[in-house]
């Protein structure tokens, strides 16, 4: 287990740098280089330790990448270990480096991607080329896969390789893909720091709206009471102005016990406060699982300043809990009021898994024969990942990108944030316990 471990480790943040370089902007929009570069590169990393990659292009450029590796017991159920290699897009004028120049600065690799999700799709590729290497045979078999267009929904990724190549996850039972396995610094009941490491059991369903009024249009000097901006503005105030109720969920109730119990702190299904001041930087994506949520996130209207319109739309963001999507469009949709028509652009499950079996507790031994002090906590991810396409499957999915972070590194809001970046020793650290969760799974 040492040999392969520091195998991948030693090349881990080279292979960060170069998926980085590799500029795979997803507007969203079919715009953009694709990923067909990035998954080139990943299928010459495989082929060079004598592995066989199959390749999925779902349009021009889109590809994804898949290779299923034999294990020891072939009647179990396979594990699936994903990443997408798509980024969102960056304004490199805002940022302290070329967004696209893997650099690294600070004992970090800084770039799009750093963190969501080519520091993982690394740790992926740079375990599974070490257990080629090796000819080490995983306890069950292994299906990797590289995702293209996650960030747009995975209509051209993972959701295509569902509906059009299933074959691809035959006998694959559980997955484990990004936004886990990273750990918090929090102070504890007797006043020492702990590293609590937020295994993602749960996902918040997506529901992406366009709101659109439609009023009177007319010239820009007469008064007009039917102002479709006015209408779109008068909107979106009421659903900003919307609270949403609390509900927890079980992996964020166990969480919250969790991590008040650890840390000896009071708090109340309505006082969460101090509880989540705890969690730093991570706190924001676990506000967001506390209840439902929309957000207004572009506006389009008017097309001359002495013209007024006679549409206005806005896209709105919005996250439900389990169980909750329907009565999401009809809150929003209520709120909108009778001259804003509600358009569903995209929409996708939300998912609860449970904290516990043997999957669980083999992540969780990952970690702590690395930290042997960890506390690993559950959470639900405000935002979605690619297993929400695999549970169309009876996959069970999980977040779990494993990285040792610093107490005073605000990791969480990096992600598709402005100067993304990851520290090496955290890279180094995850290709690790992803290689002893892989000999061990």
């Amino acid at each position: 287990m040492r040999e392969t471990t520091t195998a991948a480790q030693d090349e881990v943040v080279q292979i960060c740098q170069d998926l980085i370089r590799i500029d795979t902007s997803n507007f969203g929009d079919g715009s953009g280089p694709g990923e067909a570069e990035a998954a080139a590169y990943v299928v010459q990393s495989l082929r060079e330790v004598g592995l066989e990659p199959q390749t999925f292009e779902s349009d021009p450029g889109r590809v994804s990448v898949v290779v299923r590796i034999p294990g020891a017991d072939r009647e179990r159920g396979a594990l699936c270990i994903h990443g997408h290699l798509d980024v969102v897009p960056a304004n490199a004028a805002d940022w302290s480096v070329d967004p696209f120049s893997g650099e690294l600065r600070d004992g970090c690799v800084w770039g799009r991607g750093a963190v969501d999700m080519k520091d993982m799709d690394a740790m992926i590729l740079a375990c599974v080329r070490d257990l080629a290497r090796t000819g080490t045979v995983p306890p069950r078999d292994l299906v990797i896969v590289f995702f293209a267009d996650e960030e747009a929904g995975g209509r051209k990724g993972s959701h295509f390789l569902v509906e059009q190549h299933p074959e691809v996850f035959d006998g694959v039972t559980e997955a484990i893909s990004e936004v886990g396995g990273y750990s918090v610094t929090v102070t504890d009941r007797h006043g020492d720091e702990r590293r609590t490491y937020l295994l993602q059991t749960a996902e918040k369903g997506i529901c992406w709206l366009r709101l659109t009024a439609h009023g009177r249009a007319g010239h820009g000097s007469v008064p007009n009471d039917e102002n479709a901006i006015v209408r779109l503005a008068e909107a979106i105030s009421r659903i900003a102005a919307h609270t949403w109720p609390r509900e927890f969920i079980p992996s964020v109730r166990t969480l919250l016990e969790g991590l008040g119990e650890l840390t000896g702190t009071s708090w109340s299904d309505e006082d969460l406060e101090d509880l989540l001041d705890h969690l730093r930087g991570a706190q924001g994506f676990v506000r967001g699982t506390l209840q439902d949520t929309s957000n207004v996130t572009m506006l389009d209207a008017g097309y001359k300043h002495n013209v007024i319109p006679q549409h206005a739309s806005a896209n709105v963001d919005c996250r439900f809990l389990p169980g909750h999507e329907e009565q999401l469009l009809a809150t929003i949709t209520e709120l909108a009021g009778e001259h804003v028509s509600v358009e569903v652009l995209h929409r996708d499950i939300a998912l609860d898994a449970p904290f516990e079996g043997d999957l669980v507790e083999a992540m969780v031994a990952a970690l702590r024969t690395e930290d042997p002090d960890a506390v690993v906590l559950p959470y639900c991810l405000s935002g979605g990942t690619d297993n929400k396409a695999l549970s169309l499957l009876g996959i069970t999915g999980y977040g779990f990108a494993p990285l040792r972070l610093p107490a005073d590194l605000d990791f969480a809001p990096m992600f598709h944030g402005v100067d993304e970046r990851v520290p090496v020793d955290a890279l180094q650290f995850g290709a690790r316990v992803l290689g002893r969760l892989i000999a061990t799974c």
